[in-house]
Order: structure tokens, then C-alpha cells, then sequence
């Protein structure tokens, strides 16, 4: 069970955040680079743990998830590079013109405060606690609080230890970085809410980001809500592709649609095309190939009853037809 941060705790790490900040605000560049190519060096020392800790929490291949820490500690370091160059500040030189009565104009980005981070569920590391938008944040001079997720405790646990481990060994002030738990909505409802948070950083579904979108709206002072979120992914079959290769096309289209377990923004959801002979066969080999589907283990169990609950409000449906479908009892876990 993941121990609920209290509030008080949570206006702490925020305070914390917000000192950190005048911090980060005298850090050069080449600073917060060396400091984030730290980060990669400490998360890539972690070994083989990190990956069983995550397997048992997520069910995810250990080959998968082999690939996805080479995936965040390459984040980290080309983020990094972008911070060392400068690419991030996006600085513009407009120069005086005299003659036109037009002065110097320079812009650059700088950071804007402390930045909310939530853990998403299908990539533990690439886009959780260690993720991409923690990295990012920490390059542009924004200190991050995470608000981890509650499907892999112990793995956002050993990464949020991999920062601030960095953190300390740098001897930069605790607030850089902070970890929160919790299963509440309550929490991440207070989090955007609050006065001193500066943005927030989403990946996971649709109703928990717009959720997030509507609360940051709503502030008196609006803040920017950075989501990437499910999409029903429509695709389009036109009549020569499914006469030259209908059977090849469900091939391919099961292939994406069951990759991990169904659990990637990029799942197709929707498959559109015009009625006839064609699209039969289409739904014929579409059939076939879903049977020899070898049923998998899903992230989480609220992931599983959300599906099993929208998949029979879908079946539900007037003219809706359920054309193949693969079952197995769910191993247990204990």
C-alpha cells in the first residue's frame, strides 16, 4: 500500500522547491548539464534490482524494460547536451535600428519555478519519476516534484533515491527534487492548486490529464498544463489496400493493436472502411489472427477494469458486433 504524503509534507517539498529555484537560477549551464549526466550515470549503474523490482510491479518483459533504461539514461544525456549548447533558451538577437526608431530586443527562455511531474503507469522510467519531462525540467532550471505512481512504488522509490543520491553528491540544496506518493486525487487536485507550482507535466490518460487541464485552468492564476494523453488512433483502409492485402493488414493491425497488452498511446482504436467483399475478407483474417492472440498481463488492476468495463458498455452498443475474442484465467500474483 503506497503511504499518502500529507499535506503539510507536500507544502514543505514545495517550499523546499521554491528556495531551490533561486538556486537553480545561479547554476550555469554547463552546471545543470554535468549535474543531469550525473543522473544518467547513477541510473545506469543500477542493476540488475531495478529491473526485477519493476517486473513484479508492472508485468512488463524484462527485455522491454532493458531497453527503456537505456532509453531514460539516453533522455538524460541529450537533454543534457541541449542545455550545454544552449538549444533549450531558444535566444533571439534583434538588433537596434536607429534609423527606424526600433531598439535592442533580446529573448531567451529561462525557468519559470517549480514544476509538477506525474508518473506515468506504461513507462516506468521514460516518462515516471526519472522520465523525460524530470529531466527537462531540471535542465531549464526548474525544480521538479514528482508525484509518483502508484502502480510501481518501489521502482519510482529507486529512482527518486538515483536523483537525489546525485543531488547530494553535488551538495545542492534537497529541494531540487522531491518525491511524493499517494493514490488520492485529492493529491494531484492540491499539487496544481497550489500558488507556488509553476506548471505541471502529465502523461497517462485522457480523463486524468483534461482533469488536471480544467484545475490548472481554473486557478486564479492559470498555469501551463503540459499532457500527452490516449487517443483512439483511427485508421483508414481504402478499397486497393484491402483488395491487394487484407489478410497481410490484419496481420500487421492485431500486431499493433495487442502490443503491450493494448497499453501504448499508439494502439490503433478505431479501424474505418467502406462496406463490401474486401472488407470481409479483412474482417475474416482479422478474426483468425485475434484467436491466436496470446493473452497478457495488464499494468494494473484498474487498468483491467477499466477495460473490462468500457469493452461491455462498447458490446452494449446497437449494431455493435463482438467478432473475436481471446480469455484466460489471470495467474495469481500472491
Amino acid at each position: 500500500m503506497m503511504e499518502e504524503t500529507s499535506t503539510q509534507n507536500i507544502d514543505r517539498k514545495i517550499q523546499m522547491a521554491v528556495e531551490a529555484f533561486q538556486f537553480l537560477k545561479n547554476t550555469t549551464i554547463n552546471e545543470r548539464a554535468e549535474f543531469m549526466n550525473a543522473v544518467a550515470d547513477q541510473i545506469e549503474a543500477l542493476g540488475e534490482e531495478l529491473l526485477t523490482v519493476t517486473h513484479a510491479e508492472t508485468s512488463l518483459p524484462l527485455a522491454r524494460l532493458t531497453g527503456e533504461k537505456a532509453r531514460t539514461t539516453g533522455q538524460w544525456r541529450s537533454y543534457a547536451k541541449a542545455v550545454a549548447d544552449g538549444i533549450y533558451t531558444e535566444a533571439r538577437i534583434d538588433l537596434a535600428q536607429p534609423d527606424k526608431q526600433k531598439g535592442d530586443i533580446r529573448k531567451y527562455n529561462v525557468g519559470i519555478g517549480p514544476v509538477v511531474v506525474f508518473g506515468a503507469s506504461n513507462f516506468p522510467f521514460a516518462f515516471s519519476t526519472a522520465g523525460g519531462d524530470t529531466a527537462s525540467a531540471i535542465g531549464a532550471g526548474c525544480p521538479v516534484i514528482v508525484k509518483a505512481h502508484p502502480a510501481h512504488p518501489q521502482t519510482s522509490q529507486i529512482m527518486a533515491d538515483a536523483i537525489t543520491a546525485t543531488i547530494k553528491a553535488f551538495g545542492w540544496p534537497e529541494g531540487v527534487f522531491s518525491h511524493i506518493t499517494g493514490t488520492s486525487y485529492e493529491t494531484g487536485t492540491y499539487l496544481t492548486q497550489h500558488p507556488d507550482i509553476r506548471a505541471v507535466a502529465f502523461t497517462g490518460s485522457f480523463t486524468g490529464g483534461k482533469a488536471l487541464f480544467d484545475i490548472a485552468s481554473r486557478r486564479k492564476d492559470p498555469i501551463p498544463v503540459f499532457a500527452e494523453m490516449g487517443s483512439i488512433n483511427p485508421v483508414f483502409a481504402f478499397q486497393n489496400l484491402l483488395e491487394a492485402k487484407a489478410e497481410a493488414l490484419a496481420k500487421d493491425y492485431v500486431t499493433s493493436l495487442t502490443l503491450g497488452a493494448g497499453q501504448f498511446c499508439t494502439n490503433p482504436g478505431v479501424f474505418i472502411a467502406l462496406k463490401g467483399n474486401q472488407l470481409d475478407r479483412f474482417i475474416n483474417a482479422l478474426k483468425e489472427e485475434i484467436q491466436e492472440i496470446t493473452p497478457a498481463k495488464m499494468l494494473h488492476e484498474g487498468i483491467f477494469e477499466s477495460f473490462e468495463k468500457n469493452k461491455s458498455i462498447a458490446i452494449e452498443q446497437p449494431d455493435v458486433e463482438l467478432i473475436a475474442s481471446v480469455y484466460t484465467e489471470a495467474e495469481s500474483s500472491l
